[in-house]
């Protein structure tokens, strides 16, 4: 390439960024505003809920840290149980300090959740795993995790018909199911090649390319596939601290609720958690600041039967302790483990793109 073409491709990002220049106060105006909405909504409750908050009952405030606390270690178990089943084994201090590092980023940045799985790739492959074994972790835990949030909501569901229902059987059915076919494709990577080769051909067809093009690639994710060996005993395990994960952060709710003098009913609890939890997932402002505390206010409210003072309270101290607390606590964990700069992270960086785009 000519020193020219040098020259074009520096000034290429520095051109795109004053093309959207426009993009980040669109974005600033929209959080704005709702920002602005969300206090014209909470105004006329404020008062109460802040003379609720001065009331506060410290036990509680203990406990809801505590439970969050008992949540991330528990995400830590699924991400270093998965590393177990791949071949890699770490220590469940480093899985979760990744985990609190990777939320923060998750939770404080803009697309925070790109930087957040890049992160967490990076780590794993400083810790031995190999690129697709550091891949499958982020997809299977994500796949675990997304499942128990299911069966969270799903349960909250059923107890308000006062019965077990047929959802949550076949939520708990779909976990167990999803662990078992970890396991099968885990042992036999051959079963999934076969699959992919399938849809390779009929991708190449499409695109007209060479029946064979990509098989080398196949290949290759087959040989590392089979470093993967996700046992019974590890599925069942990542089963117990995917549900524990949830279920500690549920309590975390909970103990936001009684701390404040609410008495929460159990199943509008679940459904108002599920809610703000999937609400959460769509990356429109960090940490879902704005409607995801809408989300659990209204939640609590309509579901849990708490007055909206008490909801509004609630919300905060939850929102406290599991989105400013665990930010801080992350970007602490980054400050001092992951601040300084390695020599292949450029490198890790073009293998997760190229991971992303397979």
């Amino acid at each position: 390439m000519t020193a020219d073409g040098d020259l074009a491709g520096e000034h290429a990002p520095a051109e795109r960024r004053r093309r959207f220049w426009w993009v980040k106060w669109v974005l600033g105006t929209v959080l704005l505003a709702l920002l602005i909405g969300e206090g014209i909504y909470l105004w006329p409750r404020l008062h109460e809920s802040w003379r609720t908050l001065t009331e506060i009952h410290w036990g509680w405030l203990v406990l809801c840290i505590v439970a969050q606390a008992v949540s991330m270690s528990g995400f830590g178990l699924v991400q270093k149980q998965l590393l177990h089943a791949g071949g890699v084994d770490v220590s469940q201090g480093k899985s979760v300090s990744v985990v609190y590092g990777a939320t923060a980023m998750s939770l404080t940045l803009p697309a925070g959740q790109v930087f957040s799985t890049a992160f967490t790739y990076r780590q794993t492959r400083r810790w031995g795993a190999s690129p697709i074994v550091a891949s499958w972790q982020l997809v299977f835990s994500g796949v675990v995790a997304a499942a128990g949030l299911a069966l969270l909501g799903i349960a909250g569901a059923a107890l308000v018909g006062r019965g077990i229902g047929v959802k949550l059987i076949a939520t708990v059915v779909l976990l167990a199911a999803v662990l078992i076919a970890g396991n099968y494709l885990a042992r036999h990577p051959g079963a999934m090649e076969a699959i992919l080769r399938r849809v390779l051909a009929l991708v190449n067809r499409l695109r007209k390319k060479s029946a064979e093009h990509g098989i080398a690639k196949l290949a290759e994710i087959r040989a590392q596939l089979e470093s993967v060996e996700l046992g019974k005993r590890d599925g069942a395990l990542v089963g117990v601290w995917a549900v524990t994960h949830r279920f500690a952060d549920v309590a975390c709710l909970g103990a936001a609720c009684y701390a404040i003098g609410a008495d929460p009913k159990l199943s509008g609890l679940l459904i108002a958690f599920a809610a703000g939890k999937a609400v959460g997932s769509i990356p429109f402002a960090p940490g879902g600041i704005v409607y995801v505390d809408a989300t659990l206010i209204y939640g609590l409210t309509a579901a849990a039967g708490l007055p909206a003072a008490q909801a509004v309270a609630a919300a905060f101290i939850y929102r406290l302790v599991s989105f400013i607390l665990v930010a801080i606590v992350g970007w602490i964990v980054i400050a001092f483990l992951f601040r300084t700069p390695q020599a292949d992270d450029e490198e890790y960086e073009q293998e997760f793109k190229q991971q992303r785009r397979i």
